[in-house]
């Protein structure tokens, strides 16, 4: 699975908005958009912001693994 597939899909399962994770991000809707779609690499320190907003492991994050281990 490719990473934006993973941020949209975890996104939608909070039945949150883009608007609402850039906020999160304290990015603007548009620059998620880029994360999102894959044209833009998500940097390090959002991708912990959201692993933790989420409660997902980072390899769960990067689709690494299918299983979304919850954060200790």
């Amino acid at each position: 699975m490719y990473i934006y597939q993973r941020l949209k899909d975890l996104r939608e399962d909070k039945d949150k908005k883009q608007e609402d994770i850039a906020q999160v991000l304290d990015i603007s809707r548009q620059q998620y958009q880029l994360y999102e779609s894959g044209k833009r690499e998500l940097p390090m320190h959002h991708f912990i912001t959201l692993a933790r907003y989420y409660n997902v492991s980072l390899d769960y994050l990067a689709g690494l693994t299918e299983t979304p281990k919850k954060l200790q």
